[in-house]
């Protein structure tokens, strides 16, 4: 243990000379450039080759693969600092040059088997090099670490490695990302951290399907993607302009949610093989892609609209694929359309006439529409998915209540939207009478399961009657002060028959019942 830290010491302090002899010396004025590049470079292929002589020697594990990482880095740094501070190599000669060095290095480590070695390499390089240069040049030599990497996982299940090749471009992909969101970034530089973020995004899909691939349970694989995707989903707070945002979010969400749908399609996935956990992760990051692009692409009435319409996709696949995950995507964007709509179509909005001319229209109209089509899409997913949820009556309780809200948003939308006098009233009237329909459908479904399926029935029975009491709490608290003229009467014709019909075939159907016995 004490060597092992006495080495770890020697690599950083080693390696801070390094930095020094390249950025402090240039900025005190030491020496001239050349020769300060050609002691950089001599003095780490000099320690290169003495760590792998050391190696080759007994008890010189530990030793060998302190000098040789250090000089692997040392020889990365000054390839960082011959592009980036005196530019006497093109950027894509410059990370050509580093890409063999950290090939090199990364190879050594893969001949040694030494997982400690890879991962020296890279932390070194990756911590230095902010030292050397912290424009977003910066950025594609850590990417190059990223990338140089990835074979080694399909051979050497190295973790720690996984973890190490991924940190620093997106920590350092971040804070360049960050800076754009809060500053005043030229559209030139946030081009070019637009294209790292992207960057480093792929590199960790890529790694980690060609990891997953050979090693399905690898959780550290999954895990880094999702590090390498923040970056990306931040992205899009760059731009001001909403097209640039809402086209860097999509793309993202189309090919995230993508790669998660390859492992619900069985032919497609014995190809690909993609496991749950990497299919998660990218679902979820999808999901928050979708959702940045459903916030930049409406405006407040018609945010619910995309939202729901999201919802009720993810609902369908859930039941169809009896995905609960899949389900859980669609229920949280189920939840945000639903208050979205509710911030739109308030209950003081629905119960004050003025109120609801000025904010109802066309768009709640579709927003409450599709509202009530992902109620109906959500219990028939709840019923296919196994579950205590499938046989309570919780969620059926949830679903009356949402429900009467949405028709009641529904109704009075179309009324205000028509353009007459008396659309709000008509509205309300509707509602009204739609509630009590649905009650009065509910009751005789209930009545005729009662023999067949008595908790289906049981259950279609106490909504029925909640229904009622609340149809009829409308109609006596608010529609009696509220409505007036025929449209009161009318309301309260229907409701009235429609309570009939109820009341005769209850009656009846509990007589028969107590005939039978």
């Amino acid at each position: 243990m004490i060597s092992r830290l006495l080495a770890l010491a020697g690599v950083a302090v080693t390696l801070i000379g390094v930095a020094m002899l390249l950025v402090l010396a240039a900025q005190a004025g030491f020496f001239g450039p050349v020769p300060r590049v050609i002691a950089g470079a001599g003095f780490s292929a000099v320690l290169w080759a003495a760590g792998i002589r050391v190696f080759q020697r007994t008890g010189g594990r530990v030793g060998g693969i302190a000098l040789a990482a250090t000089g692997i880095a040392g020889a990365y740094l000054d390839v960082v600092a011959v592009t980036a501070i005196y530019h006497w190599l093109h950027p894509v000669l410059g990370l050509a040059v580093a890409f063999g060095v950290a090939t090199a290095g990364v190879g050594l480590a893969m001949r040694w088997r030494s997982q400690p070695l890879a991962v020296l390499v890279v932390l070194a390089a990756a911590a230095l090099s902010p030292v050397v240069t912290t424009r977003v040049v910066l950025l594609a030599f850590l990417i190059v670490l990223q990338l140089v990497c990835v074979p080694v996982q399909l051979t050497r299940n190295w973790p720690y490695l996984h973890v190490a090749r991924t940190l620093p471009a997106v920590l350092a992909t971040f804070g360049f990302v960050a800076g754009a969101v809060l500053g005043t970034p030229a559209a030139g530089e946030r081009t070019w951290v637009l294209v790292a973020a992207v960057a480093v995004a792929l590199v960790g899909i890529t790694g980690t399907i060609v990891v997953v691939r050979h090693r399905p349970a690898d959780l550290t694989a999954s895990l880094t993607m999702a590090a390498a995707l923040v970056p990306l989903l931040l992205a899009p707070g760059m731009y001001s302009e909403r097209h640039i945002a809402v086209s860097v979010a999509s793309i993202a969400a189309a090919v995230l949610l993508l790669v998660a749908a390859v492992s619900m399609a069985p032919k497609v996935n014995e190809l690909v093989r993609i496991p749950g956990h990497t299919a998660l992760v990218a679902a979820v990051a999808g999901s928050i892609a979708a959702l940045e692009a459903c916030v930049g692409v409406t405006e407040t009435r018609t945010l619910p609209t995309a939202l729901l319409l999201v919802a009720l996709v993810f609902l369908g696949v859930a039941g169809q694929r009896t995905s609960r995950p899949t389900a859980g995507l669609g229920a949280a964007f189920a939840v945000l359309g639903g208050l979205a709509l509710l911030s739109v179509a308030s209950p003081e909005v629905l119960a004050s006439r003025h109120l609801s001319e000025a904010n109802l229209g066309v768009a709640t109209v579709l927003g409450a529409t599709l509202a009530l089509a992902v109620i109906a899409v959500a219990m028939w997913c709840a019923r296919r998915l196994p579950g205590p949820a499938a046989g309570s009556a919780w969620p059926w309780i949830a679903a009356s209540v949402a429900g009467l809200y949405a028709v009641t948003t529904t109704t009075v939308s179309l009324g205000v939207a028509t353009g007459t006098p008396n659309g709000f009233l008509l509205g309300h009237s509707a509602a009204t009478i739609l509630w009590m329909a649905a009650a009065t459908s509910a009751l005789l479904f209930g009545l005729r399961a009662l023999a067949e399926a008595p908790a289906v029935a049981k259950l279609a029975l106490g909504s029925g009657l909640l229904v009622t009491a609340a149809a009829l709490a409308k109609l006596f608290l608010f529609d009696l002060a509220t409505l007036d003229g025929l449209v009161r009467v009318v309301a309260f014709l229907v409701v009235g028959i429609l309570l009939l019909l109820a009341g005769t075939r209850y009656a009846r159907a509990f007589a028969d019942a107590g005939m039978e016995r």
